[in-house]
């Protein structure tokens, strides 16, 4: 999720500071009117290469991913909140809460672990939905990339890694590198005269993902099950379920979450008033929840529900409420990027 926060470059032995992103420019004013398009980019596509993604997310490295400075980052402590196997009654505003009571969302939503260029770790959040080759997993563009030439060295991150239903260092389901990856040509970008948020609040902060098959060889909606998907305009108070990883905790005490276990959201949508084509509910959650689904007609007794938006930052881009989790809601160009995933072949 968008924060201007510190990233790390060791020079000498030195850990110098700078920021990760441009100063703001006015919401999505450097972005192209013609056509989106689909970009992609070639992932672990050997077993050679899915053995060393596999090796390198450790408990430990996936418990520190995100945090500023790793080597003297204390590991997190588990959050070990009871589970709840009643259901969580229809309609119950939640703005911010370890989500205990189950379900399909247990298994469909995990953390997706990633290498920036400069060898730092981080992770945001995704989905695996419904697609005919039983593959395609959902998040943020910004989870895969950042602006400027797609062939160009540091642009793509790597070791992309997904553990669903992550918890505590865990991977209750095992984890599944990921095979290719796509984003809107729009982050095509050159960085010099856009931003990232600009992409992000012109609407086009969607990005997909074709999992590997586990080491077993089954794929992975076979594993997880999957969650519908629906490419829909906005409503206004349409109450809408979201889950995430935030991880603000490692380098933040006085933040509640550390990524160690799923939170969940619940409320009404509203309109970002400083970025129009994104939509959020009242929700606590930060740097880690990126790419986390916002759900439509979610039911709490079986945990499904039907993904119609992918977090993308909160009140500090879009405006209003604070704390306001906002969603890139699922359009035309998210349905050529689904429309690319689903049809992959492995």
């Amino acid at each position: 999720m968008y924060r201007v926060f510190p990233r790390k470059t060791v020079v000498t032995a030195v850990l110098l500071l700078s920021a990760t992103t441009a100063a703001l420019s006015p919401p999505g004013a450097a972005v192209a009117a013609e056509r989106d398009s689909v970009t992609t980019h070639s992932g672990a596509g050997t077993e050679e290469e899915r053995r060393q993604v596999e090796g390198y997310w450790t408990p430990a490295r996936m418990k520190l991913a995100g945090a500023l400075v790793p080597e003297i980052t204390p590991v997190p402590e588990d959050d070990n909140t009871p589970d709840d196997p009643r259901p969580l009654p229809a309609g119950t505003l939640d703005p911010g809460a370890t989500w205990t009571h189950g379900g399909a969302v247990d298994q469909s939503v995990g953390r997706l672990f990633f290498t920036f260029s400069d060898g730092y770790d981080g992770s945001c959040t995704a989905t695996v939905v419904n697609s005919a080759n039983r593959s395609a997993v959902m998040t943020a563009a910004h989870c895969l990339r950042g602006v400027g030439d797609p062939a160009a060295d540091g642009t793509w991150h790597h070791n992309l890694y997904f553990v669903p239903g992550y918890r505590n260092g865990t991977k209750p389901l095992g984890g599944f590198s990921v095979r290719s990856a796509a984003t809107s040509s729009r982050w095509n970008a050159d960085p010099g005269g856009t931003t990232s948020q600009d992409i992000a609040v012109a609407g086009y902060d969607t990005g997909m993902a074709v999992a590997n098959p586990s080491a077993g060889g089954r794929r992975i909606a076979d594993v997880t099950g999957s969650q519908r998907i629906a490419f829909t305009k906005p409503v206004e108070g349409e109450f809408i379920h979201t889950f995430g990883y935030p991880k603000g905790r490692l380098n933040d005490p006085g933040v509640a979450y550390a990524g160690s276990r799923m939170i969940h959201c619940a409320g009404p949508a509203r309109q970002g008033p400083k970025a129009p084509l994104l939509w959020g509910e009242a929700c606590d959650m930060s740097s880690g929840a990126s790419g986390g689904p916002h759900f439509a007609r979610f039911d709490p007794r079986t945990g499904t529900g039907t993904v119609v938006g992918v977090t993308t930052t909160g009140a500090d881009l879009a405006g209003g409420q604070t704390p306001t989790l906002y969603a890139t809601r699922l359009g035309d160009s998210a349905r050529h990027l689904y429309d690319w995933a689903r049809t992959r072949s492995l």
